[in-house]
């Protein structure tokens, strides 16, 4: 993977992690975040894609990635609290 790819995906993992925190009241550090936006990200990319929705766009990612990492923390809190 090419660095700058890498580095703009950990940068979008923080900042989808971030708005998902804020949303779901779920404050964390910044390698919680990275790893929340990234799972995030797969989350909300299978469960529209199942539904028949393709974000195309950066706009449109990142919304798909908050809804998939606010579905994570909501899971996880069903699962483990």
């Amino acid at each position: 993977m090419h660095v700058f790819g890498l580095l703009g995906s950990l940068i979008m993992g923080a900042l989808v992690g971030w708005i998902a925190g804020k949303l779901m009241d779920a404050e964390g550090s910044l390698l919680r975040n990275i790893l929340i936006g990234i799972v995030g990200s797969a989350v909300g990319g299978t469960v529209f894609g199942l539904l028949g929705f393709y974000a195309h766009g950066w706009i449109a990612n990142l919304i798909v990635s908050v809804a998939g990492a606010c579905l994570f923390i909501w899971l996880g809190r069903k699962l483990f609290q």
